[in-house]
């Protein structure tokens, strides 16, 4: 009977036919608020919070016969690093290991060099974690236990993808069940290390081996599925059962090792926004800490992916420690794994992930240096970030405006388009309007009560009881607004008959969408609406592009004059046809309610994927627009400048902190960035929690006082100039 599972009885007690869905509390915790963990949370250990620094010394099998261990322990004492992750084994083992089948590295000879790694770090007073990556093994683990290695849909072993010599292994088997727990025993025992951090642990893919066969049909009575259709029932049935036996696993590893030395804890490297396969709910119940493994750009990425990662993961860990991973290579599909990234590049992607809350890790591959151009931006930018480590120690953020972003929608179809949810992230950080993420799971009172504004970037799949938490918000004095299909599907996917939130939204779906659409446009009803707060920067504008798709639907409730108008498209060829067959309709592309305190918006189209494609500054102008007349509040920190900044605001013990992040380069989209290029003077005004006495404001980039004056509660603060990344610091008592 596998590990830990489910039994085929308890799986399918609530399915009551052979297609219906089953219940997703059988394998993840349910939406209660008051509802425990699937399993006791173990004791955090007393090390998790301390280092602010990391850094990531991967070795390469040969490393042993080549690298200088004093090299790295003279680098880590001179960038003030406090922390290290040290390869240990799995793959390779860089330790005399007694284990059998656990390969050891042919250059080791007589030496440990893991021991000899961790002795220095200890006597530097370093945090140390041991690495283990499980993924793959040899043709004497192929011959002895041909059941650990992976097998594809056709019944084939898998070789690895990239070293032919190697073979996968299945990551839901005993291969990790019993013989990379063995391996974490032994590296605990010998070095009483802090923690294992586990690479590549949650398999390569789906697997047809025999422990997948028999362990998937004793737990949920199905075949492994052979389609990707998440409304297929074995294919939704292997999605929770694998996140179960990853759970499973996790917790596992994390006992075998805190048996032998309390005070440790396995880490998986695991986690993510909407398209990771493991629930991040259950993740941030489990991890103590967590490392967000987004090493550097790749391909058209904006430099706040990372802090939009640490945003992620915050929604679901709170304030538990988040350590940002980052390359000192590039990260592009030719893996070129020995290579040195721009010093300009690096610089600005740790101000963000920084800015954000995270603590970074530097990931060095390989013990030799061939390119040591990365030394000094990383020393640097490590002594930089330890003489402001007082101000970087955040108990909350200071952010009245949440982004929902959700795994669900993603695991049963319902959307796997985040240009919704990367257009509101590109419009909050062009209108400098400090936010954070809310994980769809975790819509209760305890998560979201913090917040003003809530945004549904067209959340398809919510459950009824999500849908209730929302409602309980607005009431509470909340404000809503909400793009396209938000809750047009149950938690699984599967579309109602109308929104699940039509009553907040006042209007109801008549079950036809349009879309694509071309050449179609919205009105601004100057004439009906005039001086309406949605029309800022929009004065002199009679009509601005739509999107790409809307819903049609009909209002259930009197609203006023709506502000936006739909003008149906029209020809776009031959250009003598190009005009409108129907310039002026009364279809409304905006709902906008007042609810008590609260406020509730509705765009029935899809304007925040399509200003992520097209970036048009009138859509920004929507976006910006309607969070401001949603959270009808003065905001806790407002920025005014020239440039793109990413601001954050945070508090600590003593201190309050505004970062302002200068992403303002022609390299913003597609890195990696040249040279970073400064903008001019900036006017932060901070509101100061009431009582509050000031007693020093300081510019820590800059390192200098700044002018600045009080009115009241308001703090404004001009700063001169912002390279890459200054901390308006405010001590408060």
């Amino acid at each position: 009977m596998p590990r830990s599972l489910l039994t085929r009885r308890q799986f399918l007690k609530t399915t009551a036919a052979a297609g219906a869905a089953v219940t997703l509390a059988q394998f993840t915790p349910r939406l209660a608020a008051d509802e425990s963990p699937a399993a006791p949370a173990a004791r955090t250990p007393s090390w998790t919070d301390k280092p602010m620094r990391w850094a990531q010394l991967t070795l390469v099998e040969n490393d042993p016969a080549k690298f200088d261990p004093a090299f790295w322990f003279d680098y880590f004492q001179r960038t003030r690093t406090d922390a290290v992750c040290l390869s240990g084994g799995g793959c390779v083992a860089y330790y005399p290991t007694q284990i059998p089948f656990h390969h050891r590295s042919p250059w080791l000879g007589d030496r440990d060099v893991l021991g000899e790694l961790v002795t220095g770090c200890r006597k530097l007073g370093l945090v140390v974690l041991a690495r283990t990556d499980p993924h793959a093994t040899y043709d004497d683990v192929h011959a002895a236990h041909p059941d650990w290695i992976a097998v594809t849909a056709d019944g084939q072993p898998r070789r690895h993808w990239v070293s032919p010599e190697l073979w996968v292994t299945c990551g839901l088997g005993p291969y990790n069940f019993d013989f990379m727990t063995a391996v974490n025993k032994e590296i605990m025992s010998r070095y009483r290390v802090d923690g294992i951090f586990i690479n590549r642990w949650d398999g390569s893919g789906m697997c047809y081996c025999v422990h997948c066969v028999e362990n998937f049909k004793a737990a949920t009575g199905f075949d492994l599925p052979r389609t990707n259709n998440p409304q297929d029932p074995a294919r939704r049935a292997y999605l929770l059962w694998r996140q179960q036996r990853l759970f499973d696993l996790w917790q596992t590893w994390d006992r075998a090792v805190r048996e032998i030395n309390p005070d440790s804890c396995v880490i998986p490297n695991t986690g993510g926004g909407a398209s990771s396969s493991l629930d991040m709910k259950q993740i941030g119940e489990l991890a103590p800490i967590l490392m967000a493994d987004r090493q550097a750009r790749s391909g058209l990425m904006a430099p706040w992916a990372i802090g939009k990662n640490a945003k992620e993961y915050r929604a679901a860990l709170g304030m538990k420690p988040i350590i940002g991973i980052f390359s000192i290579g590039l990260e592009e599909p030719e893996h070129w794994k020995g290579s040195v990234q721009n010093g300009a590049e690096i610089q600005l992607w740790v101000a963000d992930l920084v800015a954000n809350g995270m603590r970074p890790w530097f990931a060095k591959f390989g013990g030799v240096v061939y390119d040591g151009r990365w030394l000094k931006p990383v020393g640097d930018l490590y002594r930089r970030l330890a003489g402001w480590e007082r101000y970087l120690r955040n108990v909350q953020p200071l952010a009245r405006v949440g982004v929902v972003y959700s795994q669900q929608s993603n695991w049963y179809g319902a959307s796997r388009d985040e240009g919704h949810l990367n257009g509101w992230y590109q419009a909050l950080i062009e209108a400098r309007i400090p936010f954070e993420l809310v994980h769809d799971r975790l819509l209760d009172a305890p998560h979201v009560s913090r917040f003003k504004t809530l945004i549904l970037p067209s959340i398809a799949a919510l459950s009824d009881a999500q849908c209730d938490q929302l409602r309980a918000f607005v009431r509470n004095g909340g404000s809503v607004i909400a793009t396209y299909e938000s809750s047009l599907c149950d938690e699984w996917g599967v579309r109602r008959k109308d929104f699940g939130l039509a009553d907040l939204f006042g209007v109801a779906w008549t079950g036809r969408t349009e879309g694509p659409m071309q050449n179609s446009y919205l009105r601004l009803e100057h004439g009906t609406a005039p001086g309406h707060p949605l029309f800022r920067g929009l004065e002199d504008a009679p009509r601005i592009v739509n999107g790409g798709w809307r819903l049609e639907v009909e209002p259930n409730e009197k609203f006023a004059p709506a502000p936006l108008t739909l003008i149906p498209s029209y020809p776009n060829l031959p250009m003598e046809k190009v005009y409108p067959r129907v310039e002026k309709t009364d279809i409304a592309e905006v709902f906008l309610r007042e609810s008590g305190p609260g406020r509730v918006v509705y765009f029935p189209w899809d304007l925040d994927r399509t200003f992520w494609e097209v970036l048009c500054v009138d859509h920004f102008k929507l976006l910006r627009n309607a969070v401001e007349w949603a959270t009808n509040e003065a905001p806790p920190v407002s920025v005014s400048g020239v440039g793109v900044l990413d601001v954050t605001a945070w508090r600590q013990k003593n201190s309050l902190t505004v970062h302002l992040v200068n992403l303002t380069n022609p390299m913003m989209m597609k890195g990696p960035l040249r040279e970073l290029i400064p903008v001019g003077e900036q006017t932060v005004s901070l509101q100061l929690p009431e009582g509050a006495h000031v007693s020093r404001v300081h510019l820590l980039a800059a390192d200098r006082p700044p002018h600045f004056t009080r009115h009241g509660r308001d703090l404004h603060v001009v700063v001169p100039s912002i390279l890459d990344h200054e901390i308006v610091a405010v001590d408060i008592i």
